[in-house]
């Protein structure tokens, strides 16, 4: 890729643009996009997003980041996504490096480039785009001309595999770290120190983990044998945390694209963090403690953003919205004030013990769509090992108020594979899933549909499963097999998640830096969008683990010992390791544990080890 200029892009590309699919994806002149001088602004910071862009438009954490980097009167902000593969095949003929959508210039020209990590499947695509805009893959090949290139986001914590091409990571809320990074950016373009001293003084910043300053030791038989830290970085790097979510950073004028992307409505976010403990998600794990908006701040919030988008939908976002404890205040609040506008709540995520049917009729008195349920687990024995904490009566009841309150389409989403499951769990699927469709017949529900949902179950770091394997290849593929054959009723639809990527990522999960090689020859072998079924290319992938060695089950289907030392044991979100034992010996015990927002403290470590707390509104 030669040097060009912005002007010399724009104009190339503007040629061919109306050739590619969704042409919309590369234009960057949307509403409320931000457009700041170059030349006025000391620090310019690409964000990308490893996904195309009706992906990473739809992620909130994105919009928070950009609008908050673009306040900053020192500091410029555009974005990036990956091209889509007809669009790549135009850059890579014309030699056009991959460019921001702001103002088409190549991604080299920037001080810094941040990557958000949602999902391990998106690591080959982080290369293509790095390869694509002519950057060395790996830091150590990197020099004072090239960009910073960082990441954060939930796979921040299990960054392993990204560890040789990364300089450095940020663990937790970005509202906190970022910035202090400006500052830090700022004062190297004055006075530029050596590579070397500009990371230790990043490293010196909350959350910032940079993992060249980490040596690993492995054992004869592959497992680690320990992580050395360099006496000038911390030991343990911990996760920055945003105090007081009410004061925190919100973007209201949002960028609306123009064409319809995965999410396409306002957004509110309305708290950050989950107590309710489910041992397999990550998230609600390493977004702790729990901090609620209040809901005056919301309404003004959403004030705001009806104003600036001209949007009439509002989606109020978290982990489990249902249990922000002012939710039902703060829908009849938005309905009341926005009636003129017409302006519609969603809930993204509603469970089961908390479902409300006064709530989700208000809410869809504009639209009526389809209600989703997760019990995750066929049985309650098994729901009581992930600590899901609902019953089977749950799931009746909220499906009884949904058919009498006039719905006929029920979505429930479960997991297959889940540690201690056998085969009288995987019935109840079944089971659970036919007594809710007779249930909608009894009731007179014309044209019944219940849709099931399973995923494989992926082990992931810092939760009380990490210690687990993944289930085989073939037992989970058998498993669906049997619940094609078991769920064969016209009202029941019956989908599944391909256990090939599920392992991949399993692999990526729970893997360690070694895995940085075959990871970067899979990415030259063709390997991207890995996220996507037609794309993904699994027998490239095998291939790339043989050809350096490393076993795959290895990572994912191994039983790990609490005494091994796990490759994020450096990374710390605040839940404790001890805490996480505990967890995982009450799972196997199948003991439930409660939710601290309304019971007594679990001792998961969080806010009295950093001086945190639980913050609610209602």
């Amino acid at each position: 890729m030669g040097d060009m200029t912005a002007a010399e892009i724009r104009k190339q590309v503007e040629r061919f643009l109306p050739k590619v699919q969704k042409p919309s994806r590369y234009l960057g002149s949307e509403w409320n996009s931000i457009h700041k001088d170059w030349e006025e602004t000391a620090v310019h910071m690409a964000f990308a997003f490893p996904d195309v862009y009706e992906v990473g438009m739809s992620h909130l954490g994105t919009r928070i980041l950009y609008a908050l980097i673009n306040s900053n009167e020192n500091a410029l902000c555009e974005r990036v996504f990956a091209p889509w593969i007809d669009m790549e095949e135009k850059l890579r003929e014309k030699k056009i490096p991959l460019y921001t959508l702001e103002s088409f210039r190549p991604l080299g020209d920037f001080d810094i480039i941040g990557f958000t990590l949602q999902y391990e499947m998106s690591y080959s695509n982080l290369l293509n785009m790095l390869d694509l805009a002519g950057i060395p893959l790996r830091a150590k090949d990197r020099g004072p001309e090239h960009p910073w290139i960082i990441a954060g986001g939930p796979c921040a914590y299990t960054p392993e595999p990204l560890a040789p091409f990364i300089d450095f990571f940020m663990l937790g809320d970005g509202e906190e770290t970022v910035p202090e990074l400006l500052q830090l950016l700022k004062e190297q373009k004055e006075n530029p120190v050596s590579r070397e001293e500009f990371l230790f003084k990043a490293a010196k910043i909350q959350g910032v983990y940079v993992p060249e300053f980490y040596e690993v030791q492995y054992k004869s038989d592959g497992r680690i044998e320990k992580i050395i830290a360099d006496p000038r970085a911390p030991k343990v790097v911990e996760k920055a945390i945003v105090q007081n979510l009410d004061q925190a950073f919100f973007p209201t004028n949002p960028i609306v694209p123009y064409m319809g992307i995965v999410h396409d409505r306002m957004m509110l976010e309305v708290m950050r963090g989950c107590s309710r403990g489910c041992r397999f998600c990550q998230a609600g794990m390493v977004y702790r403690p729990v901090r609620e908006r209040s809901q005056e701040t919301l309404l003004r919030q959403t004030e705001e953003l009806v104003k600036s988008t001209g949007y009439e939908e509002i989606a109020l976002t978290s982990l489990s919205t249902g249990d922000y404890s002012c939710v039902q205040p703060l829908i009849h609040g938005i309905l009341e004030k926005f009636n003129d506008e017409k302006v519609s709540v969603s809930l993204p995520s509603l469970r089961l013990d908390s479902f409300d049917v006064g709530l989700a009729q208000e809410v869809q008195k504009v639209r009526k769509s389809g209600l989703t349920f997760a019990p995750e687990a066929g049985t309650q024995r098994l729901r009581d090992v992930i600590n899901k904490g609902v019953t089977e009566e749950d799931l009746m009841k909220a499906a009884e108020s949904a058919f009498r309150g006039g719905w006929s389409t029920i979505k429930l989403y479960f997991m297959i594979g889940l540690p201690t499951e056998n085969q009288e769990d995987i019935d109840g699927i079944a089971t659970l899933a036919k007594k809710v469709a007779d249930l909608g017949t009894k009731l007179g529900r014309r044209n019944v549909k219940v849709t099931v949902s399973t995923s494989s179950f992926v082990p992931k770091g810092h939760t009380p499963f990490q210690w687990e394997p993944q289930e085989g290849m073939a037992s989970l593929q058998q498993k669906q097999r049997y619940l094609r054959e078991k769920l064969k009723d016209r009202r029941i639809k019956y989908n599944y998640h391909d256990v090939d990527t599920s392992f991949l990522e399993a692999v990526f999960a729970k893997g360690d830096r070694r895995l940085a090689d075959s990871l970067e020859w899979a990415f030259k072998n063709g390997c991207k969008f890995d996220g996507w079924a037609e794309h993904f290319k699994y027998e490239t992938w095998i291939e790339s683990f043989k050809v350096f060695g490393l076993d795959p089950h290895f990572y994912a289907n191994r039983v790990t010992d609490y005494d091994d030392v796990l490759p994020w044991d450096h990374l710390e979100s605040g839940v404790t390791k001890r805490f996480l034992m505990e967890e995982h010996r009450r799972a196997l015990q199948e003991a439930r544990t409660l939710d601290c927002r309304h019971d007594d403290c679990t001792g998961c470590g969080i806010c009295p080890g950093r001086g945190v707390q639980i913050d609610l509104k209602g």
